[in-house]
């Protein structure tokens, strides 16, 4: 039994440890969303219309990258669990196999998607004005996921290697380019013409190969001074395609609920006078900064996924036990702070993003909707990659199911009976992260997903 003074020296080197993982991560994180809000920020100076095509493309390119997050966490899990069983070799050559399984996945979307714009688009029946700007924007877009994909697992690498500075680095970089090139090619320079939202989806495209180049590079590195193979690995790569499929299952439901979600919003707003397009944009935008603030509390789910991984990798049943604990109090006091930060920031975001007044007075609301959701998003994610990091990918396929099969009919039957998109985002809040909520605590206090070991079983 230890003292109070060790319990007291144990937690401070489990927050040394989770801030050591986590603000690099936070930091990172909450530049990835910035591409989104940058183009945003830019295509509202532009018009309503493109603003509302960008929330259209961005909910295809999001949902299709939400898919493949796998490569991301998937790959931290595994090589986090080499690395705490002492195989630093065997966990970049798990890094290598990702990368390889990023090119092939991203090639395969990218030769589907293309072909697939007008119908992917056309499924949210956003009016026709709207769906041309978002299969303009969509089909520049396709060409950066091969280097998106690519970056996804790159960085999950170095993740399960308790890299975070790098990722943080590129990130920053990469956003930073992004901005500079929106800037030119939306509005023009000089002999540059003005492209409006083509030049905004170039520009998130050259960034991105600009960034997965980057981070590239650090795992070669880092791969060959280890010994470990840099050529496809067929076996290595079906087994992490297979790693894979439950991540897939379980992200695929979430993203499924967002889309219907998104599709509930625009019922809600093209139910009235007009187009609705302030309406999905006003959607849109919150949308936008629920995901800003979900890669924000995300941050220390990316340290519970290194942490957990490592420590059942070393076989510490105990040790994962304790952190877990932790983070899931840093989580909640996480939440906290966002949701004080969006709730007295609602009224004033608007104009950021907007000209248009009337997309000024639907955004407010839904603001305040996702700031009370935010202490209970904080704990949802930090469960979320405790499992993540255990590779427990299987029950959280399943929990996926069942939030999904919750979540779906109640937002439709807000938006059909005229909730609004008040309404409908009352339902994001409360039946789709209530649901997720219980699934992950009813998990998280039995003992079935702490499997110890180099590899992951679960």
């Amino acid at each position: 039994m230890p003292t109070p003074a060790a319990t007291r020296a144990e937690r401070r080197a489990q927050d040394r440890e989770i801030v050591r993982l986590a603000v690099p991560a936070f930091l990172a994180l909450v530049a990835e969303p910035l591409f989104l809000l940058a183009d945003a920020a830019f295509l509202g100076r532009v018009g309503t219309t493109e603003l509302a095509g960008l929330g259209i493309a961005a909910a295809v390119l999001q949902t299709v990258v939400g898919l493949c997050v796998f490569l991301a966490y998937g790959t931290t899990a595994a090589v986090a669990r080499r690395l705490g069983a002492g195989d630093t070799r065997g966990a970049l050559a798990l890094g290598v196999d990702g990368l390889w399984l990023a090119v092939l996945v991203g090639t395969l979307v990218t030769a589907v998607g293309i072909p697939l714009t007008g119908p992917l688009v056309a499924a949210f029946d956003p009016g026709e004005a709207v769906a041309a700007e978002a299969v303009t924007y969509l089909r520049i877009a396709w060409l950066g996921t091969v280097p998106l994909l690519v970056l996804l697992a790159a960085t999950g690498v170095l993740r399960g290697l308790q890299d975070t500075r790098t990722p943080l680095v590129v990130a920053v970089g990469g956003n930073a380019l992004n901005v500079v090139l929106n800037a030119l090619l939306v509005f023009g320079l000089g002999p540059l013409p003005a492209l409006g939202i083509a030049g905004s989806a170039v520009g998130s495209v050259l960034a991105q190969v600009a960034m997965a180049l980057a981070v590239t590079v650090v795992v070669v590195r880092g791969a060959r001074r280890a010994g470990a193979p840099l050529t496809p690995d067929r076996r290595g790569i079906r087994a992490a395609g297979r790693a894979g499929v439950p991540l897939v299952v379980r992200t695929l439901t979430l993203r499924a609920a967002l889309l219907v979600t998104t599709y509930a919003a625009t019922l809600a707003a093209t139910s009235g006078p007009g187009d609705g397009a302030p309406g999905i944009a006003a959607h849109q935008l919150a949308l936008t900064l629920w995901s800003f603030l979900a890669f924000v509390l995300d941050a220390v789910a990316i340290a519970a996924q290194a942490l957990t991984g490592r420590s059942l990798g070393a076989g510490d049943v105990a040790g994962t036990r304790a952190t877990t604990a932790r983070m899931v109090r840093w989580g909640l006091a996480s939440g906290a702070v966002t949701a004080v930060a969006l709730a007295a920031a609602a009224p004033v975001l608007g104009p950021v993003f907007s000209p248009d007044e009337a997309v000024h007075d639907l955004l407010w609301p839904l603001l305040l909707v996702a700031a009370l959701g935010q202490p209970l998003a904080g704990v949802v994610f930090v469960l979320d990659g405790v499992l993540i990091g255990a590779g427990d990918g299987r029950y959280l396929a399943w929990g996926g199911v069942v939030t999904l099969v919750l979540h779906a009919p109640v937002v439709l039957l807000v938006a059909a009976a005229g909730g609004g998109l008040v309404g409908v985002w009352v339902a994001l809040v409360g039946v789709f992260m209530g649901a997720r909520a219980v699934v992950l605590l009813r998990r998280a206090r039995g003992d079935a997903w702490l499997v110890t070991g180099p590899t992951i079983t679960a």
